[in-house]
């Protein structure tokens, strides 16, 4: 197995698990127990079991020097060490593991990760690193898509029970409760780089800025969407008629429904998203910001540990990544 290590860096790996997601309690002995078994050097090992401790547990184990961090949960979860991963410096970051643990777990499906502890595992020893963009609103960072308008309302309906009892199909049904509670919304979209003209639009639906590919437990954000083209991708939907986001729906999953009549569709470095009141603002299913936002994409700003067969991401020329 090739291995390059960066100046300074431990050559073991640490191990954190959001035992309060989806699966995390049942897996966490799991994981550990199959990375040993792979002859993953495994040092520190924690199941968090509080979840508002768990930034604070990522920032500890990124102090301690190690060459990669393996992190279970569900999208907020890798969110949150994503985070605090891209706010290093390249020569001293760690590569990100994932365990996919959560519900949707879309950041794994943009990057073809399997869904299994033992097969998630098997990457973490046998894989290769890529590196990713993040995407940013007002600093605060999202992997997947950022959102206002009815997906405000998704993540409300989705209670933590409901996604434990239902799983994935939790989305279309929080999804029907919220359609019926929304209240358009108007907004302003200007763009920093110069690239579009300010556009004003009414009678909204949805904003969503895209960065990976994925969102909602396996729709797609637009068909040429990529985790690493440094670009983010806008969609707002208008209300419109019933029977339009029927239509709609049926095309989220392939990324087709930007053609609609309804969407509004383009590819920007930054925007600018203000709204006649405050809306609040959901960043990867976590409501983390109110308009007005400036959403913008770090580019390569994150190292992942992905299938050796993934080639949709790559690696930069010139990164101080490696092999795991």
């Amino acid at each position: 197995m090739p291995v390059a290590y960066r100046r300074g860096m431990s050559s073991r790996t640490a191990l954190v698990v959001n035992a309060a997601s989806r699966s995390g309690a049942r897996s966490f002995d799991l994981a550990r127990t199959t990375l040993l078994g792979l002859g993953v050097d495994l040092g520190v090992s924690r199941a968090v079991t509080d979840p508002s401790t768990l930034r604070q547990v990522i920032g500890d184990v990124l102090g301690q020097g190690y060459r990669t961090v393996v992190v279970g949960g569900g999208d907020g979860t890798i969110g949150a060490a994503a985070g605090l991963l891209a706010d290093l410096p390249p020569d001293v970051r760690p590569a990100l593991g994932v365990l996919p643990l959560g519900t949707a777990n879309d950041f794994a499906r943009t990057l073809d990760l399997p869904r299994s502890v033992e097969e998630a595992c098997a990457v973490v020893a046998r894989g290769k690193v890529v590196d990713v963009d993040l995407g940013r609103a007002d600093g605060k960072p999202f992997l997947n898509v950022a959102s206002l308008g009815l997906s405000v309302g998704v993540t409300r309906a989705l209670r933590p029970g409901l996604k434990k009892w239902l799983g994935p199909a939790a989305y279309p049904v929080a999804t029907l409760a919220a359609y019926r509670r929304l209240e358009p919304f108007g907004a302003r979209l200007t763009f920093p780089d110069g690239d579009f003209e300010p556009i004003e639009l009414d009678d909204l639906l949805q904003v969503a800025v895209g960065n990976g590919r994925h969102y909602g437990g396996g729709n797609t954000i637009a068909p040429d969407a990529g985790i690493d083209d440094h670009t983010l991708d806008v969609c707002a939907i208008s209300r419109g008629r019933l029977r339009d986001h029927v239509s709609i729906a049926r095309l989220l999953k392939s990324g087709s429904f930007i053609d609609h009549q309804q969407v509004q569709q383009l590819t920007t470095r930054a925007i600018e998203v203000t709204t006649y009141d405050g809306q609040p603002v959901n960043l990867d299913g976590e409501i983390a910001a109110t308009t007005p936002v400036r959403f913008e994409v770090q580019r390569n700003a994150l190292d992942v540990v992905v299938p050796r067969h993934v080639t949709h991401v790559r690696l930069d020329t010139g990164s101080s990544s490696a092999s795991p």
